[in-house]
């Protein structure tokens, strides 16, 4: 099961980027995956509950945004959607000479992060400037 070492590849740059803002903790996540890219949204899913219990993304929500195979035809020039993932001929002319422009990327596209000012009552916490009488 290969999710399981991209999540853990995940959970290391969540890491990363909860330390870099100061967060206390990931709120979301949000991955853009296509097709072509080898990955099993409900696998991926569990696996990072797995990966991410007792860590700062804990509890976070995951969304994936799952995109169509979209390919360039060679021999026409023709861009379209593919058909089906293991059909990646030209819906135009028929070629099987083409290049997929889009379904095989694995990207992390946002990440929600809670931080100490975010916290309710906060503000009160933070020392605050007191007037000098005249």
């Amino acid at each position: 099961m290969h999710e399981l070492a991209i999540c853990h590849g995940l959970l290391d740059e969540l890491m990363a980027l909860a330390t870099q803002r100061a967060a206390n903790r990931v709120l979301s996540v949000q991955l853009c995956v296509g097709p072509l890219a080898g990955v099993e949204a409900t696998a991926l899913r569990q696996a990072f509950t797995l990966v991410a219990a007792g860590t700062v993304a804990e509890g976070a929500e995951l969304t994936i945004d799952q995109r169509v195979v979209r390919l360039r035809c060679d021999q026409c020039g023709c861009e379209a959607d593919a058909p089906h993932i293991n059909h990646l001929t030209c819906p135009s002319c028929g070629s099987w000479r083409t290049t997929v422009l889009e379904g095989a990327e694995l990207l992390l596209t946002r990440v929600e992060l809670e931080t100490p000012a975010d916290l309710p009552g906060r503000a009160a916490r933070e020392p605050q400037a007191t007037p000098r009488p005249n």
